[in-house]
């Protein structure tokens, strides 16, 4: 049933051999700033690259201040740290995501709570974040209290899922009601607007990824954004082992971190951002032609994802929902079998051994998605 699309994928991206889900692509100043870098010899956390990128990304995104970071789990774990989030706290999050953000949480010795999502955004439902606050929340010394519990939840932490923005607007203004931090996981949405307002700048910190798979990568690397200055100074701080600057001592005043992300990799992203608007270009037209063939080849059977409205998404990983579980392994071994790589969503986190005990809603979205989510090849056409 579903060889067309194999075919479709193959003459798509003009190959016959194994096609990868998302391959980054290097065909701009890459190899020009990465020979700079290295003969300057300032490989490491020191160097004008990396002061370079964040000068550029805060521009870019429309931010205040930038942090450059080793992946985008330390920029998270970061912003935690600086949202007062500490052991025992709780964070309210998706069970729809990668595992890095409960890793992030995990890290602060906090526990996450699960709340569902939407299934048009597939991010954290508003709805059901209001929801689960009401019955189970009170502020009690200007603190969000959860009364099953009895722990402070601190923090929240949506995702804008493949890169789709969930309706983060309304989420901010909830967290901001019940006295919440928003750090706003944006790994998979540079480039992505929703309501022309950049992902990432609706709470008090961003946090961004540039992963070998990302739309844009440095390797590996990840940047926090915030328009807080003294928290960018304290992230910057911590991220740099909480050294204090001298030109000959080391003294280090708190616990601090090597998050720093290295010259190298910021020479590579500096690059690769140049390119930005090129790739999401490229990759909304991508997205275009993928609405077109489901819907008149499959339209009773797959579901194209498109972006939520007011939305301008990045489309980072092209996502179709098949009708059950059934059809959906039926596609993906289709597609991997036949050199055309397909991957499931996530395994809900819920479902994890290191979560299975954490407070929860029904989750009746996540778990509908879960059985039906399948990304397809979404790499650059160039």
């Amino acid at each position: 049933m579903y060889k067309k699309t194999v075919k479709f994928i193959q003459n798509l991206f003009h190959s016959n051999q194994f096609i990868p889900l998302h391959e980054p692509k290097f065909i701009g100043n890459e190899r020009k700033y990465l020979n700079d870098c290295i003969d300057s010899t300032f490989v490491s956390s020191v160097g004008k690259y990396v002061d370079e990128l964040e000068v550029k990304f805060a521009k870019k995104i429309g931010s205040k201040y930038t942090i450059a970071t080793v992946n985008g789990t330390s920029a998270l774990h970061i912003s935690l740290l600086l949202s007062d989030v500490k052991q025992y706290d709780e964070v309210i999050t998706q069970p729809l995501t990668f595992i890095a953000t409960c890793n992030a949480i995990n890290y602060c010795g906090a526990k996450p709570i699960f709340i569902d999502v939407d299934v048009d955004t597939m991010g954290l439902s508003p709805k059901s974040l209001e929801n689960f606050l009401e019955t189970n929340c009170k502020i009690k010394n200007n603190k969000c209290i959860n009364k099953t519990t009895g722990k402070t939840i601190k923090a929240c932490i949506p995702m804008h899922t493949f890169g789709h923005p969930c309706k983060i607007d309304k989420i901010a203004s909830i967290c901001k009601t019940w006295r919440i931090s928003l750090v706003e996981d944006s790994a998979e949405s540079l480039g992505t607007t929703y309501k022309g307002k950049h992902t990432g700048t609706f709470g008090k910190f961003g946090c961004f990824s540039f992963n070998g798979n990302k739309i844009i990568t440095s390797g590996g690397g990840g940047i926090i954004v915030t328009d807080d200055k003294v928290l960018a100074q304290k992230a910057k701080h911590l991220t740099t082992t909480a050294k204090i600057p001298h030109k000959w001592e080391y003294i280090h005043d708190n616990i601090g971190y090597n998050y720093r992300m290295p010259n190298l990799n910021a020479a590579l992203l500096v690059a690769q951002l140049e390119q930005l608007d090129n790739f999401v270009s490229k990759k909304r037209k991508l997205a275009q032609k993928y609405k077109y063939f489901f819907n008149k080849n499959y339209s009773k059977k797959i579901k194209f994802i498109t972006e939520p409205k007011k939305a301008k998404s990045n489309y980072w990983l092209q996502t179709i929902l098949l009708k059950n579980k059934k059809e959906r392994d039926k596609f993906l071994e289709l597609t991997n079998s036949n050199g055309v790589m397909s991957r499931p969503v996530w395994q809900l986190m819920n479902n994890l051994a290191m979560f299975k005990d954490a407070q929860q809603d029904k989750l009746k979205n996540a778990k509908w998605l879960e059985k039906r989510v399948v990304n397809i090849t979404s790499s650059v056409i160039v």
